[in-house]
């Protein structure tokens, strides 16, 4: 198994009173996806960049960090 850490961005909206998870988007490095996160921020209830742990050859992500976060977001861990 082989683990790289990427970053990535996600925005978060509401849906029928819930918040919910937008289309994820993945930065160079963490600086990177903190400068996204917060250009992004206006324009959604909430959004966050992460560290997270992929695995190279299943593409499954694990272990999210949050590096910084504007409005209300999900636990993307639950």
């Amino acid at each position: 198994m082989s683990l790289s850490e990427k970053f990535i961005v996600l925005p978060f909206k509401k849906v029928r009173g819930n918040i919910a998870p937008g289309e994820m988007r993945q930065a160079t490095n963490s600086a990177a996806a903190e400068r996204l996160a917060g250009a992004m921020a206006n324009r959604f209830i909430g959004v966050a960049a992460y560290s997270v742990m992929v695995d190279m050859e299943s593409g499954d992500m694990s272990s999210p960090r949050v590096l910084c976060q504007y409005g209300e977001i999900a636990d993307i861990a639950a």
